[in-house]
Order: C-alpha cells, then sequence, then structure tokens
C-alpha cells in the first residue's frame, strides 16, 4: 500500500532561514532513491544539493526555479511502496530531518494557488510505476490520502468583491506574496484571503489585480499591470524594472555581504593603518622556492605565513568583543579567511588552523577553497569561523584600500598590488617592487600601538623575509 510522504526544505545550518530553488533535479513522476539530490538551492552562504530522505515517486513539487523558500516549507512528496513504519529512511543526516522515520507530524499540502509559502506548488498524477489503485485515496492512510487528494486539486476561485479587513494585522505569510502586491501598490488590507483563517494567498492578490486592470478605463495608463505580464512572477525575476532604475533583490551571497558588511559598520569602531613596503626581496625568494621541483608556493601563502607570524606576536587582533559580557574574547587558534571573488559575488573561505600550516601546505588549501568557491560549492563551514581575514585587493590592480572588517573578527590586513616604483635602497634610489599594506582594526581590542606594531612586522617580513625564519 503506497503512502506519500511530505519532505520539507530542512535547517542547513548556520542559522540559515530560507533558501532559493537554484534548479530541480527531478520532476513529477520521477523515481527517486534515498538520499538521492532533488533540489540544488542557494542559501545565504553557498550553493547546496539537498538529498531526499525518502525513496519513491515524485508527485508534487513546491516551488519553481527562483523562488525563495523558508526553512519548513514544504519542497515535494513522494509516494512509497510501504508505510512509513516499513520505510528505512536516509542514512545521511541534515540538520531539520531525521532518518528512521517520517516526519512527526503532516500537514495537508494546499493547492498550487500559493499555499506554500514563498512558492507555487506543482502536482501531477501517479506516473506508470504504480497502479491508479495503489494511489486512490481509499488504498491510504485518512493522512496521507489527503495529501495525494488535495496536491492536484484546482485552486479554489478567491472571492469576487474581497471587502477592506479591520485595521489590524494582515494575515500573510509569503514574503513573496507581499512583495507582489507592494511592487503593484496593492494594499493587501483591501483583500479578503480565501485561505485558512483568512490567510492571504498568492491567487488572492492575482486575482486583485486583474481585476483592476481589467476595470481600468481604456484610456488611461492602468495603476496595476495586466494579469499576464505578472504571471511570470511564478518565479521571482533576479532583477525588475522599477520606474527609471532596475531593483535588484539583496538575497543570497549578495544578502549575506550586505547584512555582514553594514552590522560591521554599525558596531565595530574601526580604524585603519597603512604603510608601503618594499616587496623586492620576498619576490626573490619564492622565485628561489618555485625554481626546485617541488610543489609551486604562491605569494598568498607567503603573506598567510607572515600574517600567522604576526598574529602569534601581537595575539590581540586575533580575537572577538563580547558586548554582552563586556569581554575581549582572544583565540587561541588562526582560523585564516581569505577574499576571493566569485560569479556570485564576494566569498571568505576559511583555513582551518592556519597557523599550523607551512607555505606547501597552505598554497594548496588555498587553490582548493578557491576552485570549491568558484564553482558555488563551498559549504557554511568553509565559510564560517574565521578570525583573521587577509585580503589581496590588488588582484584588482589598485594599490590601496580601507576593508570593511568581517565581523565578528577584529581586524583584516588588505594587501595591493605589487608594482615597480622609485625607492631608495641602501641610500640609492632604485626602482624595486613596492607593495601598499593596509590594517583595518577594531579598537575595542587594541591601541594604535599594538596595530602598528603587526602592520610594522609584517613590512619588515615582506621586505627582509629572513625576519619571519628568525621568529619560526
Amino acid at each position: 500500500m503506497a503512502q506519500v510522504l511530505e519532505f520539507r526544505l530542512p535547517d542547513l545550518g548556520e542559522g540559515l532561514t530560507e533558501a532559493e530553488i537554484v534548479r530541480w533535479l527531478v520532476r513529477v513522476g520521477d523515481v527517486v532513491a534515498v538520499d538521492q539530490p532533488v533540489v540544488e538551492v542557494e542559501t545565504a552562504k553557498a550553493m547546496v544539493e539537498v538529498p531526499c530522505p525518502y525513496g519513491g515517486v515524485v508527485t508534487a513539487r513546491f516551488g519553481d526555479e527562483g523562488t525563495e523558500l523558508p526553512v519548513g516549507a514544504p519542497l515535494l512528496t513522494v509516494a512509497v511502496g510501504a508505510p512509513a513504519g516499513d520505510d528505512q529512511g536516509s542514512g545521511n543526516v541534515l540538520v531539520g530531518y531525521g532518518t528512521g522515520a517520517p516526519p512527526a507530524r503532516r500537514r495537508r499540502v494546499r493547492p498550487a494557488s500559493g499555499a506554500v509559502p514563498g512558492g507555487a506548488g506543482r502536482a501531477a498524477s501517479a506516473p506508470s510505476s504504480l497502479s491508479p489503485s495503489s494511489l486512490s485515496p481509499s488504498s491510504l492512510s485518512p493522512s496521507a490520502a489527503e495529501v495525494v487528494s488535495a496536491a492536484p486539486a484546482a485552486p479554489a476561485a478567491p472571492p469576487a468583491t474581497p471587502s477592506k479587513r479591520p485595521d489590524g494585522p494582515v494575515p500573510v505569510i509569503s514574503p513573496l506574496v507581499r512583495r507582489l502586491a507592494r511592487d503593484n501598490g496593492l494594499d493587501l488590507r483591501e483583500l479578503a484571503g480565501s485561505g485558512p483563517e483568512r490567510l492571504i494567498l498568492r491567487a488572492d492578490v492575482e486575482y486583485a489585480l486583474r481585476a483592476a486592470a481589467t476595470s481600468a478605463p481604456p484610456t488611461e495608463t492602468p495603476a496595476m499591470p495586466a494579469a499576464p505580464a505578472r504571471s511570470a512572477l511564478s518565479a521571482p525575476p533576479r532583477a525588475e524594472s522599477a520606474g527609471t532604475g532596475t531593483r535588484i533583490p539583496l538575497r543570497g551571497v549578495r544578502g549575506a555581504v550586505a547584512d555582514k558588511l553594514s552590522r560591521s559598520r554599525r558596531e565595530i569602531p574601526e580604524a585603519t593603518c597603512w604603510v608601503d613596503a618594499d616587496a623586492t626581496e620576498l619576490m626573490k625568494a619564492r622565485a628561489a622556492m618555485n625554481s626546485t621541483d617541488g610543489p609551486r608556493i604562491s605569494l598568498l601563502a607567503l603573506l598567510a605565513r607572515i600574517c600567522t607570524a604576526a598574529l602569534a606576536r601581537f595575539p590581540e587582533l586575533n580575537s572577538t568583543v563580547d558586548m554582552e559580557a563586556r569581554e575581549i574574547v582572544r583565540l587561541d587558534r588562526v582560523h585564516l579567511g581569505f577574499a576571493a571573488q566569485t560569479e556570485r559575488g564576494l566569498v571568505v573561505p576559511v583555513v582551518r588552523d592556519a597557523h599550523e600550516r607551512d607555505a606547501e601546505s597552505l598554497t594548496a588549501e588555498f587553490a582548493r577553497l578557491t576552485e570549491t568557491a568558484r564553482a558555488g560549492t563551498l559549504t557554511p563551514a568553509e565559510l564560517t569561523g574565521g578570525t583573521f581575514t587577509l585580503n589581496n585587493y590588488g588582484v584588482f590592480g589598485v594599490d590601496g584600500s580601507t576593508p570593511i572588517i568581517n565581523h565578528p573578527e577584529a581586524a583584516m590586513l588588505g594587501v595591493g598590488r605589487i608594482v615597480p616604483k622609485p625607492w631608495v635602497h641602501q641610500d640609492e634610489l632604485a626602482v624595486r617592487q613596492v607593495v601598499q599594506l593596509s590594517l583595518t582594526f577594531d579598537h575595542r581590542v587594541c591601541d594604535g600601538g599594538t596595530a602598528g606594531g603587526f602592520l610594522r612586522y609584517v613590512a619588515d617580513c615582506v621586505e627582509q623575509p629572513a625576519v619571519l625564519l628568525r621568529s619560526l
């Protein structure tokens, strides 16, 4: 006897509360195996393929590509060939759902008219791999029959003449419904929702937009676009025209960056100091290392070795501030973040225990994380937990910057491009390879003397790599 199980968007960890559907990997009617990836979603930190803990036939999908769903919202339903008690479940675990049993409770799946927050549901009849009788409501348990019978049902028509609701909170769950109404200048208080407890659904908003468009005088410009123009909103576009400009949603990686940088500027009293350094000897040392048959050493790895040595001398900068306890927390391990530009935006992968790695190990880890970042497959764990950030903005062809601290860290070292410049070397004017170094630091953890000492030590190691050898 088949039973329909509902699989919800799991908690992907690291405090993430929503994810955007990027690509469906299965269709209605497909047969899926336990732990088979069924959808690719984009969180604020990474692209993630979400595996389904049930094996069976996909009977419905909820949410089009481009839809943003909150954690806990239904993703799809699966008809399995045995009751839930006999289903073996998944061997893998994502935060938010278990492996040995179906969910503790199942909700009735609402019609495709927008009952799922932020998404549009789709359902189809059972495929030929299951007999019609095996999926008939009479053959299922009462709760399972509700899922099957409700999923393909046509949405009920919204009220033809909505009445203005009284003052008070408007019952709207889906952010997409609010956005659809806001973008079209529709007052949600004017609608009477057709959902449970008068919940305003997406179909209610679209119905009101169609009614407004058809009732507008033909000689006037409609206040709201006709329904066909908005039907494409089943998958919200990444950029929408509004007036004379273009609106680009701040979500995903871009939204996470905006939130973190804004919080950094609000909470951290930062200051920046900088110095020019002669990097000629460092470049010669790297060329000598790479002249052998061993693995090539990257410049970023050498700068990272210098950073970890400097943090050992100035541990104040490898710390964080706990304002609730009014304490500075000095950290005993260096998890080094580094800025990496990708097609999805700026991300900061983290090299764990960078202070214990040599230049060869750092080079390999930087290369691995950079490749993973560009592929968009970094895990949340690889993007969090940093204690200090190294930002090589010289790759963009600029000399200097005042970087914003990667909250909740206490400092960031910025490195500009290395270019030939006139320089006084051994009391003579010469052309040397010069780089500008900048340190942005949290003034709560230290004063200018400590920050200046850190930066001066870094510059000394760049100018004379032997200084680094003496500190090892």
